[in-house]
């Protein structure tokens, strides 16, 4: 978006400034040190003892188990901690929040509904999540916020009487969808090319829905085909874009795999063919398990909690069958519809049903940082990259629920969370 545009030129500027950037004269007198008992090389799977990252401006020059101390330098202790790259949320919703989806978008005005996303998005940084990808603004257009470094699709693109198209009210009272509709390949480049204009970073596509489980048996009707797909993709690599779809199953799984989107969010269900295309170009797949749980324990309506329970458990058996064709991942929770700051959850989930703690944290870091397009810029403590860095208590390798308990938060190299450290004993 707009807002971060700084941001983005200050990525494409590094490559031309990073032996500078790094040597010890052009350490400014604004240098922290950032101390503690451990420090996640996310990238070599390992923990390092100690911690440290040293950090001059919004970069970190430094990190290891030893750095500079510059004169003057800041520096942080934080005792019996982990350092580690801020957490990414590829599939957030920052303009939703609990309660009834389509009303929000009907009875709450866009001013409203941005000063609740502002919350949200305050709520998710102080959760440690320091980059996400905002999957449809639900109504609000092209709204951007400050917070966590974003990336946003805008509205979600859908058909008539498709997935997001107020189904269920009275169609004479014509209550607006709260995605922008496109019924043919013609409409769904004029809408991109209307989005891209509006400040859009890529396109949100729903491809599925609704679903059915019946059984064993998960069926979901497709709404858009393989070759329109295949031109909202093209249209989008024009703009140096990309696209990810809502999309929970097959045929519509198959046609978005064959179409090359960058991501399939949801992905309960996943035919052989289209794990292996996954596999073979790069195509992540966003499992969002905890929307599911928090539906199935605070249902809507009597009976919906088994409902959404078959679904979960339906989709945490083929997560272990992706896992094991080689699918690869990111992390995102689907965050709105259950509260902001509470979707750390989603790496318990992840290991749960299959994953080590180690490579659920590569396809959060590594694969969501590709994700979003800074995979130069955030996801590892490196020279040069960003200075996002937070910290939890204990380690992340061993015990993947510490990440629901950060005790200090960085982003852009200001403190935005701290948590006082205890004194250690006194003997």
């Amino acid at each position: 978006m707009k807002l971060l545009l700084p941001i983005a030129l200050s990525a494409l500027c590094f490559a031309a400034s990073t032996h500078n950037a790094a040597a010890q004269d052009d350490l400014d007198t604004s240098s922290t040190v950032l101390h503690a008992a451990h420090l996640l090389d996310v990238a070599a799977g390992k923990i390092l003892s100690p911690g440290e990252v040293l950090i001059s401006g919004d970069r970190i020059r430094e990190a290891g188990t030893q750095v500079q101390h510059p004169d003057g330098a800041i520096v942080i202790d934080l005792g019996d901690a982990t350092l580690m790259p801020g957490l990414i949320d590829a599939h957030v919703h920052l303009f939703l929040h609990p309660g009834d989806e389509t009303l929000q978008t009907v009875q709450e005005s866009i001013p409203e509904r941005v000063l609740s996303a502002a919350a949200a998005a305050k709520a998710d940084i102080f959760a440690g999540f320091t980059a996400e990808r905002d999957m449809g603004t639900e109504g609000a257009g092209c709204a951007d916020i400050p917070g966590p470094h974003l990336r946003v699709s805008c509205n979600a693109i859908d058909i008539l009487g498709g997935h997001e198209d107020a189904i269920g009210f009275n169609p004479a009272q014509h209550v607006l969808s709260n995605a922008d509709i496109a019924n043919n390949t013609g409409q769904l480049l004029e809408t991109m090319r209307a989005q891209h204009k509006g400040g859009a970073d890529f396109t949100k596509i729903y491809e599925t829905g609704p679903d059915s489980l019946i059984g064993n048996t998960f069926t979901t009707p497709y709404q858009y085909t393989e070759a329109e797909l295949a031109a909202a993709v093209a249209e989008a690599h024009r703009t140096g874009s990309r696209v990810a779809v809502h999309c929970t199953g097959e045929p519509g799984a198959s046609f978005a795999a064959h179409a090359g989107v960058a991501s399939i969010d949801h992905a309960y269900n996943l035919s052989p063919e289209t794990m292996k295309l996954m596999r073979d170009k790069q195509i992540y797949a966003v499992p969002t398990f905890t929307i599911m749980e928090y539906f199935a324990k605070h249902p809507d309506h009597i009976g919906d909690g088994a409902k959404y329970q078959a679904q979960l458990d339906y989709h945490a058996a083929e997560f272990k069958k992706q896992i094991a064709a080689g699918v690869p991942f990111a992390v995102g929770s689907d965050v709105g519809p259950f509260p902001h700051g509470t979707q750390a959850r989603e790496f318990e989930l992840m290991v749960q049903y299959g994953m080590t703690p180690i490579e659920v944290l590569r396809a959060d870091l590594l694969n969501g940082a590709k994700l979003l397009d800074w995979a130069d810029s955030i996801g590892q403590l490196k020279p040069g990259y960003l200075a996002d860095v937070i910290a939890v208590p204990g380690n992340p390798l061993t015990d993947i629920s510490t990440l629901k308990h950060p005790i200090f938060v960085m982003k852009d190299g200001e403190i935005i969370r701290r948590k006082p450290v205890a004194p250690p004993p006194q003997h």
